[in-house]
C-alpha cells in the first residue's frame, strides 16, 4: 500500500469514527425547558414510623392545587411513603387524587427525593417552616385522567420542587411540565 493510500484510508477512518462516535466536546446536549403547571399544597398528619427506615404520612383534608390550567382539591385517600436510605437521603412514593373545580378526577403519583441535614432536621422538629433553600426536595409527578379537558396530562412528565415544608403539618410544591 502506498503512503498516500494509507494516509487517505486513515483519514477516512478517522472522519467516519468522528461522525459515528462523537466525543463529548463534539456532541450537542439535549435542552430541557419547563412550563409552570401548578402549585400543590398537601396538609399532612403526623408521620407513622414503621421502622427507622420507613415513615407513612396520611394527607389530611384541605389540600389543593392551583395553576393557570388546573385548579382543584386533593381527595382522600392520599398517602406519602418516605423511605430513608443508608446515605440519609429519603425516597418518596406519593399517590393522591385531584378533583378539579369543574368536577374532573385526576390521579397524581410521584416519586422523589429529599435530603436534609441534621441542622435542618432539628429545625423541622422544632416546628420551623423549611424552604428549598434549606434542603434538596424534588419530585417527578405523572398524572392520569379520563377527562377530555385534561387528557393532555396523560402525556406529560412533570418535575416539582418543594416551596415550603412544616414537619407533621404540610408540604407545598411548585410543579412544572418538562418540555
Amino acid at each position: 500500500m502506498t503512503f498516500s493510500k494509507l494516509v487517505s484510508q486513515t483519514l477516512c477512518t478517522c472522519v467516519v469514527s468522528a461522525l459515528l462516535f462523537p466525543t463529548t466536546s463534539d456532541a450537542q446536549a439535549t435542552k430541557i425547558s419547563t412550563e409552570y403547571l401548578m402549585t400543590l399544597y398537601a396538609p399532612l398528619e403526623a408521620g407513622q414510623e414503621i421502622d427507622s427506615s420507613l415513615y407513612v404520612n396520611n394527607v389530611r383534608p384541605g389540600g389543593w392545587v392551583k395553576g393557570p390550567r388546573i385548579n382543584g382539591t386533593l381527595l382522600a385517600p392520599a398517602g406519602d411513603w418516605s423511605r430513608i436510605l443508608p446515605s440519609g437521603a429519603s425516597r418518596l412514593d406519593v399517590r393522591a387524587t385531584i378533583k378539579t373545580d369543574d368536577g374532573a378526577l385526576i390521579y397524581i403519583a410521584y416519586n422523589g427525593i429529599f435530603k436534609d441535614s441534621e441542622e435542618t432536621e432539628a429545625r423541622a422538629a422544632k416546628g420551623e417552616v423549611l424552604t428549598s433553600k434549606d434542603m434538596y426536595f424534588v419530585i417527578a409527578p405523572t398524572m392520569q385522567t379520563a377527562a377530555k379537558k385534561y387528557d393532555w396530562l396523560n402525556g406529560v412528565q412533570c418535575i416539582g420542587k418543594m416551596v415550603s415544608y412544616k414537619n407533621d403539618s404540610y408540604v407545598k410544591y411548585d410543579i412544572f411540565i418538562v418540555r
